[in-house]
């Protein structure tokens, strides 16, 4: 069978996409009513979500931000975070994770990552330790939890704090326990291609009430009372304590992802499906192997990640990324390691050969559509073009 990118009949006429929001009826009318109501921005629909959030993670506290990006920031300069100090984190990530670091003036170092989950390894963690480590910033890669227990254990031993990137695994859990309440601080995103969208957004969740505080200045200006709140008790004075930014979330991006929310455990259910379909089909493949999924987590599965194999390809990941993509299947490539990126190469003087697990994984992953909307045939779509493809490319 001729392939598409030669000239052949492609597996699917329109592009599959790596990723796509769901928006129903309930999500329309939900932000129509806002629209209709006294408040659109920061009013009572923001403390909702957040309570909403916090609940179904576990978490004592949890505060809205205008993005995930924000969420990080705010994260890094509730932890303190200043010139001088390191935080260390991994390369496998957008490079936000590490961003939120230089935002704040301090120096983001990277501990390379396991082959087989591309979650940061913990004994890399240790080596990279230093009287100027302040943070560490693990990220539960494509919504598989982080090892946990041992980055927190190192936290305690060297009074570092742990802000978990879990922009991936919303609804995921670590040994029975959701993510979201078991780090210091925990990061959430709402962008459109995540578990839920509030069109772009971002949440911290946490245990402790004070930086609860920090996190709510910080998004606000740096000001020390609430806008709602004075209105409510007919109060006009506030004071700025410290310097902030505009990171607020709207009421009309909360009562969608209120909304959302609800749907949430069944979108969680279907990529757990479209996963079991994936698996089923690569699990004895000599040329493309999934990323392992440990018996101790309940994986989220914002992205389903597989390795190729370039022993048994005649061609590269990317010609067969380009083939894919010629069949109507939107695959995607998460990440190019951070350190490789030419800011953090001239800046920080990172370059190749530094972080070798995560370099090589680059050289050979796709990201495989996966979201709550696609049907079962839609995924067979995915093993079918997959197999055309190795049937030229195998060996």
């Amino acid at each position: 069978m001729e392939l598409a990118i030669n000239g052949g009949k492609p597996v699917r006429e329109a592009l599959l996409p790596y990723g796509h929001q769901s928006i129903v009826e309930d999500d329309i009318q939900a932000v129509v009513e806002v629209l209709k109501s006294d408040w659109i921005t920061t009013g009572p629909k923001v403390a909702e979500f957040e309570e909403a959030l916090a609940e179904f993670v576990g978490a004592d506290c949890a505060v809205s931000f205008s993005s995930g990006t924000a969420a990080l920031h705010g994260a890094a300069s509730a932890a303190g975070l200043a010139p001088g100090d390191e935080a260390i984190t991994t390369p496998m990530t957008f490079c936000a994770t590490a961003n939120c670091v230089l935002y704040q003036g301090a120096r983001p170092i990277f501990a390379d990552v396991s082959a087989d989950t591309l979650n940061i390894d913990p004994e890399k963690v240790s080596e990279r330790i230093t009287k100027k480590t302040k943070a560490v910033i693990p990220v539960d890669y494509a919504g598989h939890p982080a090892d946990l227990d041992r980055i927190l254990k190192l936290a305690e031993e060297n009074s570092l704090i742990v802000i978990e990137d879990a922009c991936h695994a919303l609804g995921a859990s670590y040994k029975g326990k959701a993510i979201g309440g078991i780090s210091d601080m925990t990061v959430f995103s709402f962008h459109p291609v995540k578990h839920i969208t509030t069109g772009e957004g971002g949440m911290v969740t946490t245990n402790d009430r004070s930086l609860a505080r920090r996190l709510r200045r910080f998004r606000s200006h740096g000001i020390d009372s609430d806008a709602r709140v004075r209105q409510a008790k007919g109060q006009w004075y506030y004071e700025m304590v410290e310097l902030g930014y505009n990171y607020r979330l709207s009421d009309l991006q909360c009562a969608l992802g209120l909304s959302q929310l609800k749907r949430l455990a069944g979108g969680i259910a279907r990529r757990r499906t479209i996963a079991g379909i994936y698996d089923s089909a690569f699990e004895n493949s000599p040329f493309i192997r999934p990323l392992s999924v440990h018996r101790d987590v309940a994986h989220a599965h914002h992205l389903y990640v597989v390795r190729l194999n370039p022993e048994r390809l005649s061609s590269g990941r990317d010609a067969i990324f380009s083939a894919l993509r010629a069949e109507g299947i939107g695959v995607n490539v998460h990440y190019i390691p951070v350190h490789l990126h030419p800011f953090y190469r001239t800046k920080l003087g990172t370059g190749p050969g530094m972080y070798p697990v995560a370099e090589a994984a680059y050289g050979q992953i796709l990201s495989l559509p996966i979201f709550p909307g696609m049907s079962d045939s839609d995924a067979d779509d995915v093993v079918d073009a997959i197999h055309k493809i190795i049937e030229v490319y195998g060996s």
